[in-house]
């Protein structure tokens, strides 16, 4: 429901906006390699009674439609907004299991925010004393740039950097794909959930920082894409080289790249494919997938990367994604991501110093990072009802670059600038 505009002083500083919208504080990660509060076993006990009031009707195993063995799992929501078909990879079948649930929770809450939102022109909120962004570099390709007396829909979300509170289009953050000609480009970069407003914040912010990551990559000069292949088991950690073995097992080949930009927050991309394929005349674009991952410890970026490279070749696999085109089916794979496969690995570099314990700790360790690469704003935007056991962030931030999508802006200034050095 829109409001009035407000005039009340909406500055929270983050340890205020984190407790006015989580129930809980962090506490204990559930394992070594997981930031959650809880086990998956909790979680998904938590979350099973809201499954079907929130149009989720089944989940299934997709890990036995493939031989690699990392389990893949997949939640259907028939009438969601977006896409129906949400997938979810993890290290056992019930965290893959937890995490499609999850990704389809936080779609469906996306396509229908709970959040305040107030009608006005920009104008009118800068005259109030209030903050605003009104993005620009998320409207959607063919429509115009909201003009300073232009009355549209605002919500309010916390910039995360500035530690202040700021209005937004409402636009910018939900994901409803129903209306026809949107203002805004409609997608989930920067969507998460968590069992805590914490951890959506933090998945979500590290998946914005993965994402930039990876476009920085893609326009880089090709000699250092490839230099910037790593050796995976040179990372020597026991479960990264269960993957590994896994893969192998499979006669799959796996080259890892290490996409690190200057936010210092180790970040990878994973290509997986036949072995052949550096010797074999064609071959098609599904018979290699990519998965990335960012997070503070190098490992569990990297096991993202691995995991979300077999999670791609199941959504191939199972065919039901409903956002893979028939012609993904037939094409050839390009010959930059073929020659990926030649690259010589390297070993990976290692961190110099202990991580902090525990998601909130991380969250912060993450927006000092990006404050120390110059990034001025990440906003987040709490979307879920305060009484669903979970919680469900949109994060934004406007510097970064955004993956590719129907946008009236394709690049930012960090592309545009890197490509222009190669110059």
């Amino acid at each position: 429901m829109t409001a009035d505009i407000v005039t009340a002083d909406l500055s929270l500083s983050l340890a205020q906006f984190l407790a006015r919208n989580s129930g809980e504080r962090d506490v204990a990660a559930a394992s070594l390699y997981s930031d959650r509060v809880c086990t998956a076993e909790e979680t998904y006990r938590r979350i099973e009674p809201c499954l079907a009031g929130h149009g989720i009707t089944r989940l299934g195993r997709l890990t036995g439609l493939d031989r690699i063995g990392i389990p893949v799992w997949q939640a259907v929501s028939p009438n969601a907004k977006s896409i129906v078909i949400n997938n979810g990879k993890g290290i056992t079948d019930l965290d893959a299991k937890v995490s499609a649930a999850m990704e389809a929770l936080e779609r469906m809450v996306a396509g229908a925010p709970a959040v305040k939102t107030i009608s006005a022109s920009q104008r009118e909120l800068l005259a109030k004393g209030q903050h605003t962004d009104p993005l620009p570099s998320l409207i959607a390709s063919g429509q115009t740039d909201i003009d300073d007396d232009e009355k549209i829909v605002w919500t309010e979300g916390h910039d995360l950097i500035a530690d202040r509170n700021v209005w937004i289009p409402f636009g910018a953050i939900t994901l409803d794909r129903t209306p026809r000609n949107a203002r805004f480009w409609q997608s989930s970069d920067g969507l998460a959930s968590g069992n805590v407003l914490t951890e959506a914040i933090l998945h979500g912010l590290l998946e914005r920082i993965e994402r930039d990551a990876k476009e920085l990559w893609d326009v880089s000069e090709p000699a250092l894409r490839m230099d910037a292949c790593v050796d995976p088991a040179s990372l020597a950690d026991p479960l990264l080289n269960e993957l590994l073995r896994k893969i192998g097992n499979a006669d799959l080949t796996l080259k890892l790249f290490d996409m690190t930009s200057d936010v210092k927050m180790p970040a990878f991309t994973a290509f997986l494919g036949p072995l052949e394929i550096t010797r074999a005349k064609h071959v098609r674009y599904i018979d290699v997938t990519m998965g990335c991952g960012a997070h503070p410890s190098p490992v569990r970026a990297a096991i993202r990367a691995v995991t979300e490279a077999a999670q791609s070749r199941l959504t191939f696999i199972s065919g039901a994604r409903d956002d893979i085109h028939p012609e993904d089916f037939t094409r050839e794979l390009p010959d930059s991501i073929r020659r990926c496969f030649e690259a010589l690995p390297k070993p990976a570099a290692r961190p110099d110093e202990a991580l902090p314990y525990g998601a909130e700790a991380l969250l912060r360790l993450t927006i000092d990072r990006l404050r120390q690469a110059g990034i001025t704003s990440a906003i987040a935007v709490s979307l879920a009802d305060g009484s669903l056991p979970f919680a469900v962030a949109k994060l934004i931030v406007p510097q970064l670059e955004n993956p590719p999508g129907d946008r009236k802006r394709r690049f930012g200034y960090r592309a545009i600038s890197k490509t222009l050095q190669l110059l």
